[in-house]
């Protein structure tokens, strides 16, 4: 059994960073993939970016390409997303997931973290 636990979000302006991170308990295998998602008021859940848990294979939506970095730490099963430069339109709770194979269904969530970005 896998568990996410988000952290790290709250109200920052337009600019700021933060970094949110995603503690993991169960074992973990290297070919799992780890994603961060978003969902806005009003609008559909998007994935923002993933990684693969060996540290490979990682993706960012257009949306955030040059901003956003993903990345993980073996050692504290943590996975973490650092956002910078952000943007009004990043306001959104986001969430950790996980998947088992790179085309698998995201199996596991966490009950999310509230990111606002002020303007």
């Amino acid at each position: 059994q896998v568990q996410l636990v988000e952290s790290g979000g709250r109200l920052v302006q337009a600019g700021d960073s933060l970094r949110l991170s995603c503690a993991v308990s169960g074992r973990m295998f290297s070919g799992y993939v780890m994603g961060w998602f978003r969902q806005a008021p009003g609008k559909e859940r998007e994935i923002v970016a993933s990684i693969k848990w060996s540290g490979s294979n990682t993706y960012y939506a257009d949306s955030v390409k040059g901003r956003f970095t993903i990345s993980r730490d073996n050692g504290k099963n943590t996975v973490y997303l650092q956002m910078n430069s952000l943007k009004p339109e990043d306001t959104a709770v986001y969430y950790c997931t996980l998947r088992f194979t790179d085309n698998g269904n995201w199996a596991y969530w966490g009950q999310g973290t509230q990111v606002t970005v002020s303007s």
